[in-house]
């Protein structure tokens, strides 16, 4: 047996004569029971059992947590009886008689014929009791062999250590000398372990019955009289792995994936439950059981039930809703279509995430969106191999548990922000998947087994191809999604936002009115971007003060003194053009109740979302010579320009003011240097002279160009464009051509010319596209 030294006494004992230089089996200790208490810090020797046991330290076994002791394994030699006590400190030391003989454990013919019947009788039980325990244990084996190999007279002592008695038993057991007084105070022990055992098992078998009349799949746990034996959640969990083995034979998984799980369930039974790896690789199979491998939802093909979705749930959008119309006509015709890799790019606030999740409603399929942005471990996508603590699968394959089917659609958001780390590159992840030529095996470090994404239709986002790996924007079909032209953005405000917005406020259409011409507003001198986000956000600042408005008039008409004057005062409501408007937000009218609907015009766009913003001063300003229109691309989005420039007296030198970049510089220099060599070509002159020899004649002129109101915007939005485009733009705020805006002859520019091209060293001006994409 195993005994744990921690005393001051004991482990001097421990180091002095079993630790020093000398062999443990030559040493023989007396081990007596510990009748000292427990919760007594007290150094004091307690009082010593008068009976003890000889024996033989075979292994000895020192740690320091969690705190220092010594693990002693011993064997039992004899009985003995202390007579005196000799010493105390640094050791107990003490005069001993032996009590039982050692020969008398190898005589063992002589001491069966003279207990005879007492012996069998013992030894039967033993049996009995031992063949009730589950034999597949190793511990339950050993012990049915060692009955019929050790001598009768040992076994009292044995069995009695193993069954479940009191520490009051068992210091009987131990002071019973004789050996037949051992045998009749054991048998009854050994009777009422067997009779506990019998109880048990009738107990557990009704159980069992009951359950199973109740669940037929898995029995219930149920708990009697407050307390589950140990056997009973051994049995209960074993009872898990049979169901889950189950599940596995009848799941539809791959070949390959079926052996893995069946090789794994067999190292599952083998396994302990206290195991950290039992957990693991239960984990494992459950995942691999809920997986969906062969399970799938049937599209809907019908294109014109599919149009009328995409209609409904969006408007414009036109190239997104024909490609989506293309391939369900495809499917109609061929039914293994593998899913395509689209990638929606366009500015934010355009819809791109919206559209992902119409494309499966229309199709009838499960959604499931993974946000890629600042994604910097590949391991989120392929997942962490179960060597690792804490691994787990990647986002992928979690995606598909989660939704159930193999043939979901997948929205990979923002594909253009992932980023690269010491852990790897998430973009080279990618490729695996998002090519249609290997994503039928893709392999995740989790599972270790081929899984096919063939079926799933991956829609990426981006607000930009720039940030994109050439190989994984090779992978993918891009599809441009312009901004929204104030028209669309009236159309979407009134068929979409408007009514989100009433709905999330609490109101209704009888409550609130918002014409087209207020909407026009709102986009043009509180709003200016590509999608319809901020556009949004001004139409709830407009529900809420409405809100506020109809909550305080519906408070004032509660109250009966108020009525009659509300009634008399209606038609501060209306005003005339002359008078002055209401505000909204005027709190002299908040004890009348608001006249209903709620008309937002300009006045109360004022009111509530304060001055306007931006300024419609195109024409204002290009009614001056020297101003000329820019055109600038962002993924965020476009932006107008204003490039001005004027003449004064000088030397003929190009002075630039603002903040310029070095590509409008560059610009600058190269549209005066050309205006001077082409000044006799297209007859320019300044003051009576030859534009070209201004810098002779002390009354030349020299140009200034400034740029008040986008200096930021064209030094950052310039910088990735060549010069050539600059000198396009300069070029118009000097030249005087057909409707130019030409500063040597004072003549303004069109108001509705804006430059977006490219130009060559040599003026020639190529058309780069239409400003959509810009405004």
């Amino acid at each position: 047996m195993r005994t744990s030294v921690d005393s001051p006494r004991n482990m001097q004992l421990v180091r002095s004569r079993l630790l020093k230089g000398t062999s443990l089996r030559s040493t023989i200790i007396g081990v007596i029971p510990n009748t000292s208490d427990p919760t007594s810090d007290c150094d004091d020797l307690p009082n010593l059992h008068r009976i003890g046991t000889a024996a033989l330290a075979v292994q000895v076994v020192g740690s320091n947590w969690p705190k220092p002791h010594y693990t002693l394994l011993v064997t039992g030699l004899c009985r003995f009886q202390i007579l005196q006590l000799l010493k105390e400190k640094p050791y107990p030391v003490a005069e001993v008689q032996q009590l039982d003989r050692l020969e008398q454990f190898t005589n063992g013919h002589k001491s069966e014929e003279e207990l005879g019947e007492l012996s069998e009788q013992f030894y039967k039980y033993a049996v009995q009791l031992v063949e009730m325990l589950d034999m597949s244990v190793p511990a339950v084996a050993k012990l049915r062999r060692l009955l019929d190999s050790l001598p009768r007279e040992a076994l009292p002592d044995i069995l009695t250590s193993i069954i479940r008695t009191t520490n009051q038993e068992k210091l009987q057991i131990l002071d019973a000398v004789r050996l037949e007084e051992r045998f009749k105070m054991t048998i009854p022990l050994l009777v009422r372990q067997i009779e506990g055992l019998k109880l048990l098992q009738k107990t557990r078998k009704s159980k069992q019955d009951d359950d199973k009349r109740v669940v037929a799949i898995r029995p219930n746990r149920r708990i009697s009289h407050g307390s589950i034996t140990e056997d009973e959640e051994e049995e209960e969990d074993h009872d898990d792995v049979v169901i889950l083995e189950k599940k596995i034979r009848t799941s539809s998984m791959s070949e390959q994936a079926l052996k893995v799980c069946l090789k794994e369930i067999k190292r599952l039974k083998k396994m302990p439950q206290s195991m950290p790896e039992y957990a693991l690789t239960r984990n494992y199979l459950e995942l691999m059981v809920e997986l969906p491998w062969n399970k799938s939802t049937k599209d809907r093909l019908e294109i014109r039930a599919a149009r009328i979705v995409l209609d409904n749930d969006h408007y414009a959008m036109e190239k997104l809703k024909k490609r989506v119309l293309e391939y369900l006509a495809v499917r109609q015709l061929k039914n293994n279509l593998k899913g395509p890799i689209l990638c929606f790019v366009g500015p934010p606030g355009v819809g791109k995430t919206s559209v992902g999740r119409s494309i499966a409603k229309t199709l009838g399929r499960e959604f499931h969106r993974i946000a890629l942005g600042g994604v910097c471990d590949q391991s989120d996508i392929r997942g962490h191999r179960r060597t690792y603590v804490g691994s787990m699968p990647g986002r992928i394959i979690n995606g598909l548990k989660t939704v159930g089917v193999n043939n979901p659609v997948f929205l990979l958001d923002e594909v253009d922000k992932l980023a690269k780390s010491l852990q790897g590159d998430p973009a080279a992840a990618l490729l695996e998947v998002l090519d249609p030529e290997q994503n039928h095996s893709f392999t995740d470090h989790y599972l270790n087994v081929a899984f096919d994404l063939s079926q799933v239709l991956f829609i990426a986002t981006a607000n930009t191809t720039a940030t994109i790996p050439p190989a994984l924007l090779d992978r993918m079909e891009v599809i441009q999604v312009p901004g929204y032209t104030q028209e669309e953005k009236i159309e979407i405000a009134h068929r979409h936002l408007i009514p989100k917005q009433l709905e999330l406020h609490g109101l209704t259409p009888q409550q609130i009115q918002i014409p087209q011409v207020t909407t026009l507003g709102i986009i043009t001198r509180y709003t200016r971007e590509a999608g319809v986000r901020a556009l949004d956000r001004k139409l709830g600042a407009i529900c809420r003060a409405v809100a506020v408005k109809v909550a305080e008039g519906q408070h004032k008409e509660a109250k009966p003194d108020r009525a009659e004057v509300g009634e008399g005062e209606d038609c501060k409501e209306h005003v005339t053009e002359d008078a002055k408007p209401e505000s909204i937000s005027d709190t002299a009218d908040l004890a009348l109740p608001p006249e209903m609907p709620i008309l937002i015009d300009f006045h109360a766009l004022k009111d509530i979302l304060g001055p306007p913003m931006y300024d419609m001063e195109v024409s204002e300003r290009l009614n001056q010579p020297g101003v000329a229109i820019g055109l600038a691309w962002t993924p965020l989005g476009g932006e107008i320009m204003f490039v001005e420039a004027s003449r004064m007296d000088g030397e003929g030198q190009l002075t630039l003011t603002g903040q310029l970049g070095d590509v409008m510089k560059e610009s600058a220099h190269l549209a005066i240097s050309w205006l001077r060599s082409n000044a006799k070509r297209y007859q320019l002159t300044n003051g009576g002279q030859p534009w070209g020899h201004a810098a002779e004649h002390p009354g030349s002129y020299s140009l200034c160009m400034c740029n008040r109101e986008r200096v930021s915007a064209i030094s950052a939005t310039l910088k990735m464009r060549s010069a050539p485009e600059c000198l396009c733009v300069v070029l118009s705020q000097l030249l005087p051509s057909q409707g130019g805006c030409g500063l040597a002859e004072r003549e303004s520019c069109l108001p509705a010319l804006a430059w977006k091209v490219v130009g060559s060293l040599s003026a020639k001006v190529l058309l780069l596209g239409c400003g959509r994409h810009c405004l």
